[in-house]
């Protein structure tokens, strides 16, 4: 209980206070949570405040160490506990320390070090914008636990290599490693160019292009893009229209012989990567599992045009860097520092606000345009089926 309100107190430094003191603030926070970790001597406490100044920093990079944090890191490092020496390092890296990036670069290269150091190191040089993870990270896609990260990274550290190496793998590669690859090769004109050759001699599938990114690369080469993805397809007008004409197929004996189980997995194909249902899903749209899902009028409207009426919470966020990245995603949170992005590959995708060049929001939903027409007519009705139950069903096999 007591870590709990130590966490507590280090995000509420960091979170809650006004962001207008927050520079003229951030100097003596730091000292202030410095003493505070040396004078305890419980790792329950340091652990939590330290996670609580990692939240706080988030993004940052080069930030000027308090003065004790030196004699403090070194104390650190000598833990027993290995999640306090991670944060310590992690930490150091943040206050521009290159002896600690040597270290998550050795802890990262070690097959025998847990997954999940090895991801924590990874995440903490890409946040770093470390130039030497350029090299490390081909070999990584070999490795099954940091194969998305890698791919990712991808989009941060930007190599000229990039596209051939992640298009190489794009045949064999499980499905959601080339949603990776597609959203990586997204973010950037070079690499964008390149993975419109990739749709153009069918590497990669025109099928896989989720219509969100569709607009990504059509805002980054315009043309270019369009000339082999062909124009994307915009809602017609008449929305009435469409809506009655599925009501007119969605009939009571059509659902009479739909499965239920097998509109779970047409949802995970089509829906689950963005929503919620039942507690299993992505966070980038609504939850589902307490919206009003089981009326058809509901469903066919939100369906049909979802970006007629997109809650504010949910508008699409275009984003430029100044390192050339183009990013898209739903707001999460945002402070005068930075913003932090909900994306489908990425729930949370932090940007330092001093990085970004240009920002825009668009009127689009980040949910697929015509999605309905494309399913087949049993996925459709086993879909309306599955979005009308009460409680979770079993996954058809």
């Amino acid at each position: 209980m007591r870590s709990k309100w130590f966490a507590i107190l280090g995000m509420l430094l960091w979170i809650a206070r006004p962001t207008a003191a927050l520079a003229l603030d951030e100097a003596a926070t730091l000292a202030l949570l410095v003493r505070t970790i040396q004078q305890s001597e419980s790792d329950g406490v340091r652990s939590s405040l330290m996670k609580g100044m990692l939240r706080g920093l988030e993004g940052r990079r080069d930030v000027q160490p308090p003065d004790e944090w030196n004699s403090l890191a070194t104390e650190l490092a000598r833990s027993d506990d290995p999640s306090i020496r991670d944060a310590a390092n992690r930490l150091s890296q943040i206050f521009g320390d290159t002896a600690a990036t040597e270290r998550a670069l050795a802890t990262l290269r070690d097959p025998l070090a847990p997954d999940s150091q090895r991801q924590a190191a990874l995440a903490s040089l890409v946040s770093q914008r470390d130039t030497g993870l350029a090299e490390e990270l081909e070999s990584l896609l070999d490795v099954d636990a940091l194969r998305l990260d890698a791919i990712r990274a991808y989009a941060v550290i930007a190599t000229q290599d990039a596209p051939r190496i992640l298009l190489s793998r794009y045949a064999t590669s499980p499905r959601e490693a080339q949603s990776a690859t597609i959203e990586t090769l997204a973010t950037r004109k070079a690499y964008a160019k390149e993975l419109v050759r990739a749709i153009k001699d069918q590497t990669v599938p025109r099928e896989h292009i989720p219509s969100y990114i569709a607009r990504t690369l059509r805002e980054l080469l315009g043309q270019e893009f369009t000339a082999v993805y062909g124009e994307i397809p915009e809602l017609e007008k008449n929305v009435s229209e469409r809506i009655a004409k599925f009501k007119r197929l969605i009939t009571d004996e059509a659902l009479a012989t739909a499965d239920a189980r097998r509109g779970r997995v047409v949802f995970q194909k089509t829906c689950g990567a963005c929503h919620l249902m039942y507690g299993a899903g992505g966070k980038v749209g609504p939850d589902l599992t307490g919206s009003n899902r089981a009326n058809l009028d509901y469903f066919l409207l939100n369906s049909v045009d979802p970006s007629g009426d997109v809650p504010e919470g949910y508008r699409t966020q275009l984003v430029q860097t100044v390192d050339g990245r183009v990013l898209t995603g739903v707001l999460a949170e945002e402070d005068s520092r930075r913003i932090v992005l909900k994306t489908v590959d990425q729930p949370r995708l932090v940007i330092a606000k001093d990085e970004i060049e240009a920002r825009k929001v668009s009127e689009k939903s980040m949910m697929p345009e015509g999605q309905l027409e494309q399913l087949p007519r049993e996925d459709l009705f086993d879909l309306v089926k599955y979005m009308q139950t009460k409680s979770q069903v079993e996954a058809a096999e």
